[in-house]
């Protein structure tokens, strides 16, 4: 298929956009590395748009990112490419991808559909950042870490372990010792620390943003 939005993409992005669409049924995945400036963004909006021009249920396709304004941004390229080629019939097509967002954002709206199966309450609240972080550090003030007569690592440091240990799935220690080696000491406290935020995190009926994934993958 000859398009103008295709003659926009160099040959690499092109070869990634049409990967497949000749054969939807049968295609095999496709896994591509690019670096910052490579125009990530524009190839994938160009693909999702280029696989429904090929005839893909839009319903059936998901279209994951990092963040709110570059999954707002592909929405809005695919709308564009998609109106050029398909005219009236763009809007509904694009209006039908609706498994388009954050990993976060489609990981609360699984978890919301999905909650009881997996022990979860679907009135669940999320926390922020900031959020987990102030829980952080009133349960380090309970456990009476606050108070050392040594510094103990302050919430924000205290939940940037956290969060490495539960999305890397590494042992504790050997975080500390790659990547906060000036908490090493503090350990077994941490320990503690971190079984306790996961206790008031289920008491209360929260998940923070680690949860929405971890979660989505139980």
């Amino acid at each position: 298929m000859t398009a103008a939005y295709l003659a926009k993409l160099n040959t690499e992005q092109r070869r990634a956009v049409e990967h497949g669409c000749g054969a939807l049924d049968g295609a095999s995945p496709l896994l591509i590395i690019a670096g910052a400036g490579s125009g990530k963004t524009n190839t994938l909006a160009n693909r999702v748009a280029h696989l429904i021009v090929s005839g893909a249920d839009p319903r059936r396709m998901m279209l994951l990112t990092f963040s709110r304004r570059a999954a707002a941004e592909m929405q809005r390229r695919v709308e564009r490419i998609t109106a050029e080629v398909l005219g009236a019939k763009a809007g509904p097509m694009a209006y039908a991808l609706n498994w388009s967002g954050t990993f976060h954002a489609i990981g609360a709206r699984l978890l919301r559909e999905y909650a009881l199966d997996i022990g979860l309450s679907n009135t669940f609240t999320i926390h922020d950042r900031e959020d987990s972080a102030d829980l952080m550090n009133l349960v380090r003030h309970d456990l009476g870490f606050s108070k050392t007569d040594k510094r103990f690592p302050m919430k924000g440091a205290c939940l940037s372990i956290y969060s490495r240990v539960v999305n890397a799935e590494a042992p504790l220690g050997e975080v500390l010792g790659s990547y906060f080696p000036w908490c090493a000491e503090w350990e077994i406290e941490l320990r503690k620390l971190f079984g306790a935020y996961v206790e008031a995190k289920q008491k209360q009926n929260v998940l923070d943003y680690d949860d929405l994934l971890l979660y989505w993958r139980r």
